[in-house]
């Protein structure tokens, strides 16, 4: 799930926080901009999401979001034709992107554990400077706290696609018995192999 939220930051005015949650694993990106431009959430995919993917030979099938203008558009529209050449299917929901629980969730813990203290502690600080610390946040997020969610049941993020990745090593290979590091709870059979959503 892919969204872009606007946020009135105090000594830099509106800036626009580019987000993307995976929906198996619930591992996040972020990025701040001070445009909601069609190509910022073209190059946020292009920049960071994919190519961390395909490090770990995970390919990504589709992309939801919202209808907003940042990602929908005429077959001309930036975002739209980034996706086909990338060979990624565009899915939209009806409503805003809060609308679609995975990004409402995120959104929600980011503003309770980065933006809410952030605001309160170093209103002014330049947008390179709130970008580090959101990578230093997202960092622990990702791989240091534990999502309790009915997904991970516990697990951070980074280990759900760690188990993905040892449950399916190769792309089109079903293990048909549990690899030796992956724990009696964890369910290899789902999903598909090697995919990214």
């Amino acid at each position: 799930m892919q969204g872009v939220l606007p946020l009135n930051v105090k000594g830099l005015g509106r800036v626009y926080l580019h987000a993307v949650v995976d929906t198996f694993s619930s591992y996040a990106f972020g990025s701040l901009d001070r445009s909601n431009q069609p190509e910022g959430t073209a190059a946020m995919l292009h920049n960071s999401v994919l190519p961390f993917l395909e490090g770990l030979d995970l390919t990504v099938d589709a992309i939801l979001t919202d209808r907003a203008w940042a990602f929908w558009g005429t077959e001309r529209h930036p975002y739209r034709r980034y996706l086909a050449r990338s060979d990624v299917e565009h899915k939209t929901t009806a409503e805003s992107s809060n609308s679609n629980g995975f990004m409402e969730r995120f959104i929600r813990t980011l503003s309770d554990e980065f933006l809410h203290p952030k605001r309160r502690s170093q209103s002014n600080q330049g947008l390179e400077a709130m970008q580090d610390d959101l990578d230093t946040w997202l960092h622990h997020y990702n791989h240091e706290r534990p999502h309790f969610g009915y997904r991970n049941q516990g697990r951070r993020p980074w280990k759900a696609i760690e188990l993905q990745s040892a449950c399916h090593p190769q792309e089109g290979v079903e293990r048909r018995s549990r690899p030796n590091n992956v724990p009696r709870d964890v369910t290899c059979s789902t999903p598909a192999a090697g995919r990214f959503r």
